[in-house]
């Protein structure tokens, strides 16, 4: 499981990208942040998720809150 942080988001249609830790950027999969848990992304916050090769690029899947327990 991958983690990295979000880099863009837009809220009204689940749009944007994520940094991971060795700088590439991935795609946010809008169907990915339909988890009642996750109410809104914002700048700088840290997710976990599944990362699959769509449409010859990167796109992350199963998006999940890091949390500090």
């Amino acid at each position: 499981m991958a983690q990295g942080t979000i880099k863009d988001y837009e809220d009204e249609t689940k749009a944007g990208s994520l940094l991971l830790e060795d700088g590439r950027e991935v795609s946010i999969d809008a169907d990915s942040i339909g988890d009642e848990a996750i109410r809104t992304l914002r700048l700088g916050q840290r997710v976990k998720f599944d990362l699959v090769e769509a449409d010859g690029g990167l796109l992350s899947r199963d998006l999940r809150l890091v949390t500090f327990d």
